[in-house]
């Protein structure tokens, strides 16, 4: 059900930090990196709880696998 919203605002956060690596324009710059991080927090927050749950238990494995 709200796949498809994440997918959407992942979309979205992807072509808008596209944009801001590929312009030279700085106001342009900003504003698509601004767009993709509140695109990449809607797209977290709409995630299924499965996903939130890989995202917080995959750099903790990762850490006690390789530890410095």
């Amino acid at each position: 059900m709200m796949l498809v919203p994440s997918l959407m605002s992942l979309a979205i956060a992807s072509l808008a930090f596209c944009l801001s690596v590929n312009t030279t324009e700085e106001i342009v710059k900003v504003a698509a990196t601004v767009l993709a991080a509140f695109c990449l927090i809607l797209s977290v927050i709409f995630a299924p709880w499965i996903v939130k749950l890989a995202l917080v238990a995959i750099p903790l494995v990762s850490q006690k696998l390789n530890p410095a």
